[in-house]
């Protein structure tokens, strides 16, 4: 299990969702904590007093991503983030979802319009410390294969200048929150791992530099339903007791009602609507909205406890 804390320790965050179709004021005004044992020191994102009393941790505001080719993958989308919340892009291949996730670390430069992170243009950061301050944990993980899975884990918190046994230290607690017995594990190669314990490693490196936000693009889908199931459920226990702000990329709808305070659907670059899963479910905005949640009806309550 991910879920890990210290005896004498309060858990951070609240297990029930909050359900709004925009960031809620608790939302917007919880910060971003982490758990208690997990040393703050040379870790922690550097982050100015506005930004971190800031409304949320990424807007989009009016996206417009336009290909030499004609190709228009994003088409002014305007969507916003609050801290602490976990937003799925859903959406069919090709809809612009991955594509609006790369705006955010800036893989990906907009034709117009503007994307803010943690108070801050994307056009105002430095590209490689933008990338530096976020997690990112996708599909195939991405591990090198080279290195122990301790140094994996460690590697952007010595890219940041951590010296080394600070950074080993860290790497060990990471190892320990995502289920991975360090002893165990850290001296191993990515290819002696299962899938599901690369992708353990994977959200394990994510969350070293301990990061105010975390994208995910398709994390789980690579996996078999079992595995994929149990991160799910995992990462969701872990991510609230943290608060980290996670925008997550996926095609899988019960995933997105599993996980997701609100779904973002877009469609052809556009952003179709924007709620909880059960408002998209009960109140979808067009026809496309309503066909694309149709073999979701049998998830039932809106509990995320209750559905299967």
């Amino acid at each position: 299990m991910f879920v890990f804390v210290p005896e004498g320790q309060r858990a951070i965050g609240n297990h029930n969702r909050v359900h709004s179709s925009t960031p809620t004021d608790e939302a917007r005004n919880r910060k971003i904590l982490t758990i208690p044992f997990l040393s703050r020191g040379p870790f922690a994102i550097a982050m100015s007093n506005d930004s971190a009393a800031g409304p949320s941790a990424v807007a989009w505001r009016g996206v417009r991503k336009a290909y030499a080719n004609g190709h228009e993958a994003l088409r002014g989308v305007s969507l916003e983030v609050a801290r602490g919340e976990l937003v799925a892009l859903l959406g069919t291949s090709g809809s612009g979802k991955t594509t609006l996730l790369k705006t955010v670390n800036r893989l990906i430069e907009p034709t117009s319009g503007e994307v803010i992170v943690l108070g801050k243009a994307t056009r105002d950061w430095d590209p490689i410390a933008l990338r530096r301050s976020i997690g990112y944990v996708i599909q195939d993980v991405g591990l090198m294969p080279h290195m122990t899975i301790l140094d994996n884990v460690a590697l952007v918190c010595r890219l940041r200048g951590v010296e080394r046994r600070a950074r080993q230290a860290r790497a060990r607690e990471c190892l320990a929150l995502v289920g991975l017995e360090p002893s165990r594990f850290e001296s191993l190669a990515p290819h002696q791992l299962s899938g599901g314990q690369r992708q353990r490693v994977g959200v394990a490196r994510a969350l070293a530099p301990e990061p105010a936000l975390v994208l995910m693009d398709e994390p789980f889908g690579a996996l078999d339903p079992i595995t994929r199931r149990e991160l799910q459920e995992e990462f969701d226990a872990l991510r609230r007791r943290i608060e980290t702000t996670v925008i997550l990329v996926t095609h899988d709808i019960r995933e997105a009602a599993r996980l997701a305070d609100r779904v973002a659907l877009l469609d052809r670059g556009n952003l179709v609507q924007c709620g909880t899963f059960d408002e998209l479910r009960d109140h979808p905005a067009s026809d496309f909205v309503r066909a694309f949640l149709q073999e979701t009806t049998a998830l039932g309550s809106s509990d995320p406890e209750d559905r299967s």
